[in-house]
């Protein structure tokens, strides 16, 4: 199938009328859209890329009860042309979840599963994400059949290739956290990321019930890291809900991309907010590795003992480190008083220059009794950090 004939073709192009902040004074950021909680339907999975004309590109999915995540996931691609400012919806993807995007070799891809738990798929567009192909086969993106979990975590170049983690989400058991299985995909630098034999799997790395003392109850979500020493590292978001004491664990990856190794006397770090999604990006030119992490403030700790760190959202922080094992807290970024609907969650983000630029799953107030909670975003919103070295 040539790229041509695989093309999708969305005609969907206009300016969001009900996503502007003017329509919802006093949520932080510019908004890209909105998803009342009434729709049943909320913001998921918020990836930001950098097109080499300049302009941004965002995306999101949709999850809920009024959703299709379980069957074929919807995805909504949005671009702005003014830094961030306004956005306008470019395209809509039927059967695409979890996703990341990636500007690689020149073009846009979306890298991600086509449903809740289902195949690792990858996408391509040649016209800023106007348009994207199909993931027929193995030949055209369908890249692993089965149950699979991830969510917008970056890729990384390293030693000729691209670097990329996922989880297997076959279990055993199915159980949210326990079926997840840790490993690294890989592709050469030059090889068609459309095409599934050009990717190397590392072996899964299971749940293990006996770490951290019988309380570790998961892994997911993990960061492809280099390590200060050129290794290659999968940092991985850790649940154990019996402190509000958060972690991550450290998983090794070979040097060829096939072995993966974990040492729970030593692999588990102590991470602000490492209990929720995180990325870890690293930083030439402060010499620094960066992350923005749901971190939980000692007072919200006081209030909410007893609670598990995981389900608190609404503080997000900057943190950096030297050696991705001591973190250093620099600012908050967002905060909110209220614990049970206000979530600045997901964040996707990126360099841009003396900035970083990021974009969060909000949960706010809207006029229309907010988000449902937490978790259940209503909104998807833009925000930049200026000159975040000077902190």
């Amino acid at each position: 199938m040539t790229l041509k004939n695989a093309m999708i073709t969305i005609c969907l192009v206009f300016l969001i009328g009900n996503g502007q902040a003017q329509d919802f004074p006093g949520v932080p950021g510019n908004i890209v859209t909105h998803s009342p909680a009434s729709s049943g339907t909320y913001i998921g999975s918020p990836s930001i890329a950098i097109l080499p004309n300049g302009d941004y590109v965002a995306s999101h999915d949709l999850f809920g009860p009024k959703s299709t995540e379980h069957v074929s996931a919807v995805s909504r691609i949005f671009s702005s042309s003014d830094k961030g400012k306004t956005w306008k919806q470019i395209s809509e993807i039927n059967g695409q979840f979890w996703s990341k995007l990636l500007v690689h070799q020149g073009n846009l891809y979306l890298f991600g599963t086509n449903r809740h738990h289902g195949n690792t798929i990858i996408r391509k567009s040649v016209d800023g994400g106007v348009s994207w192909t199909s993931p027929t086969d193995a030949q055209n993106g369908l890249l692993k059949e089965g149950e699979y979990h991830c969510a917008p975590m970056p890729f990384v170049e390293h030693d000729g290739r691209l670097w990329r983690a996922m989880e297997d989400a076959a279990g055993p058991p199915k159980q949210w956290g326990k079926r997840y299985s840790a490993f690294m995909m890989s592709i050469p630098l030059q090889a068609d990321p459309m095409v599934a034999s050009n990717w190397t799997s590392s072996n899964i790395m299971r749940y293990d019930s006996t770490y951290l003392n019988g309380h570790f109850t998961g892994w997911l979500e993990g960061n492809a890291v280099i390590a200060p020493d050129g290794s290659v590292l999968d940092i991985l978001r850790v649940d154990d809900r019996t402190t509000m004491e958060e972690k991550a664990a450290i998983v090794r990856i070979s040097a060829d991309g096939k072995m993966a190794t974990f040492d729970p006397a030593t692999g588990f770090i102590a991470l602000p907010g490492g209990s929720k999604k995180f990325t870890i990006k690293y930083d030439a030119k402060s010499g620094l590795y960066w992350t923005l992490t749901n971190l939980v403030p000692d007072a919200v700790k006081a209030a909410n003992a007893g609670k598990s760190p995981s389900g608190i959202r609404n503080t997000l922080g900057l943190f950096s480190s030297k050696d991705l094992k001591t973190w250093k807290f620099h600012q908050t970024l967002l905060e909110h008083p209220d614990v049970v609907k206000h979530g600045f969650q997901y964040v996707d983000w990126l360099f841009d220059g003396k900035d970083i630029i990021f974009l969060s799953r909000t949960a706010y107030d809207d006029g229309l009794g907010g988000a449902r909670n937490n978790h259940d975003a209503n909104f998807l919103t833009f925000h930049r950090v200026r000159k975040f070295r000077r902190h």
